[in-house]
């Protein structure tokens, strides 16, 4: 796999007649900077717990030792990660060694992490788990209501005179980071978050949220009114992105967003077929500025690539279609090309595909001389560059858009024609168009540890249920001929049953067999991926809640609850609706 090169800094555009001219407009978060409220109170973010020491004694090299409470809980982050893959990769150990040592101090006896053993602290969290699990249902609801009690100030903001629910008010823990796929920084350390990281947006005149912990302040109040995050602080893994308060997706603001941008990416269609005409005609331009956006743009297009560096208030930087670099493409025979990197979340993308053949040329121009591997493959071309292009199509369109749009138009396609008969069947067949989405956007995950228990499980159920319906159709043939019930594996006489109760829990049955049937198909088609990040992000929920009620097919069984929340907006799309 060819990883990305680090980006340190903004990327260096080669400057031409084209970039030179482009002006990129600054604005607010929805693309022209407007007022989103005009009054807004909230109480603020809510802390983790200080740390409380344990005491239990590490060993090293055998022996027990003594830590400091700041070093205790570094320690044991790592301790109850003993069982876990993350513990066995070289990479996790290094970063958490690396910051570990930090704390520890040149003058600490322990010098190697492989001397170290953290199974005491283990054990006592097994206990404390176990101690916890133990717990009366009287004493479990008495904790859950306590911390029911200490969150429900934080639960809610007041926007414009009306109570919405707050999105995720807590802030995170320390802990050591995990990542997603190959992450390089999995195993460091993330630090303690304190008032003094945290800026807080309200409305002026709005009283400030008292700060929980004595002795301390908030970074900075701010008076905000053209963008809806509540609060936000770095994230201290990666300083330059930053972690948002948001209100919860069921808010009037998220609805509003929302709405706006599914028709943003449904207003594309009128637009579309001219910029890939342009796009097609611009591929064998003499101009290497207007080549290279040619390209980037079919890319984007075509294979729904992530711009790169393009992201909003709430992501991290993604590696994109304007990040590429040479070594992440390869150009193969037969007009194939290539693609192998590591994009948003450390995910790998790698992807064969066939490109029209100016394409490929083009690509091939782009390579040559460029003398190392980690160059641009797009040096006269940044996410700005090609947005400010695109909107000279259509306004406020972006190279975010597309994505939102292809995958919405693939998954209304993909639902045109679907064959169920009965709602499992249907289900099925949506989440197999689901799956044509998140194929399309690389939404991959690893195969489930308990992936093949599971199956086996499943199997051993179908089982059961086909050896029942052997019994029942003897039964059922000895009820029909007046023959008496039959004993079963304890040498008990069967209940007495007639052959219409008989022949409807055959139905059942049989019903019960074609449900798991399917069920285990589509498990097993959908092991590698993920489906809930597209229905999250980048489908248009009419699409679904249209395909559900001209199927007969209870929303509930394609939106969870959560969702349902977060799209009530979409629930009246009529039956006829197309994206």
């Amino acid at each position: 796999m060819r990883k990305s090169a680090s980006s340190s800094g903004k990327k260096k555009v080669v400057e031409t007649k084209i970039t030179k001219k482009t002006v990129v407009k600054k604005g607010g978060k929805d693309g022209n900077g407007g007022q989103k409220w005009t009054t807004l109170e909230h109480n603020g973010v809510m802390f983790p717990p200080a740390y409380q020491p344990h005491g239990v004694k590490m060993l090293y090299n055998g022996e027990p030792v003594d830590l400091t409470p700041a070093q205790e809980e570094v320690a044991t982050m790592y301790a109850v990660m003993k069982d876990t893959d993350y513990a066995t990769q070289a990479k996790f150990n290094s970063n958490f060694w690396q910051d570990w040592k930090k704390i520890l101090g040149s003058n600490h006896v322990i010098k190697k992490l492989e001397l170290c053993d953290f199974t005491p602290i283990y054990d006592w969290y097994q206990s404390e788990k176990e101690k916890k699990k133990q717990l009366s249902s009287a004493e479990k609801k008495q904790l859950r209501d306590e911390k029911a009690k200490a969150e429900e100030k934080y639960t809610w903001a007041l926007v414009d005179g009306v109570k919405e629910k707050v999105g995720n008010f807590r802030v995170e823990p320390p802990g050591l980071f995990r990542g997603r796929g190959q992450h390089p920084k999995m195993g460091k350390l993330k630090r303690r978050i304190f008032p003094e990281n945290i800026v807080i947006n309200i409305g002026k005149g709005a009283p400030v949220p008292e700060c929980p912990m004595p002795g301390h302040n908030w970074k900075e109040i701010r008076h905000d009114n053209t963008v809806t995050w509540l609060a936000f602080w770095n994230d201290p893994i990666n300083e330059k992105e930053f972690k948002y308060v948001f209100l919860h997706p069921s808010s009037s603001l998220k609805a509003q967003s929302d709405m706006k941008k599914y028709e943003k990416a449904r207003q594309l269609k009128d637009y579309i077929d001219k910029i890939r005409k342009t796009y097609t005609k611009d591929f064998g331009s003499t101009d290497p500025t207007k080549r290279q956006i040619a390209v980037a743009t079919y890319l984007i297009d075509r294979l729904a690539l992530r711009a790169g560096n393009e992201k909003d208030d709430d992501e991290a930087d993604t590696v994109g279609c304007c990040s590429l670099k040479v070594e992440h493409v390869k150009l193969l025979d037969s007009k194939k090309i290539e693609f192998d990197f590591l994009g948003k979340d450390s995910i790998r993308y790698l992807n064969e595909v066939a490109v029209e053949e100016k394409v490929f040329k083009a690509i091939g121009d782009f390579q040559k001389g460029r003398k190392k591997s980690g160059d641009d493959l797009f040096d006269r071309l940044d996410t700005n560059k090609l947005n400010a292009h695109l909107k000279e199509f259509m306004p406020e369109l972006t190279a975010k858009v597309f994505r939102t749009y292809n995958a919405s138009i693939t998954l209304d396609n993909q639902l045109e024609h679907t064959d169920g008969s009965i709602v499992p069947e249907k289900i099925g067949d949506y989440q197999r168009a689901n799956k044509e989405v998140a194929v399309l956007c690389n939404h991959q995950r690893t195969v489930s540890k308990s992936h093949g228990a599971q199956m086996e499980k499943l199997e051993g159920k179908m089982a059961e249920l086909k050896a029942l319906r052997e019994e029942i159709v003897i039964d059922l043939e000895r009820a029909r001929k007046g023959k008496p019930p039959r004993k079963d594996e304890d040498g008990k006489t069967k209940r007495n049953q007639s052959p219409e109760q008989l022949e409807k829990k055959l139905e059942q049955t049989d019903n019960k067999i074609q449900k798991m049937e399917l069920d285990m198909k589509v498990k097993d088609d959908l092991k590698t991926v993920a489906l809930g990040t597209s229905k999250i992000n980048y489908l248009d929920p009419r699409i679904t809640v249209a395909w559900c009620k001209r199927n007969d097919v209870p929303i509930e069984k394609i939106f969870t609850k959560s969702l349902l929340q977060k799209f009530t907006w979409a629930l009246e799309a009529e039956p006829t609706f197309r994206f």
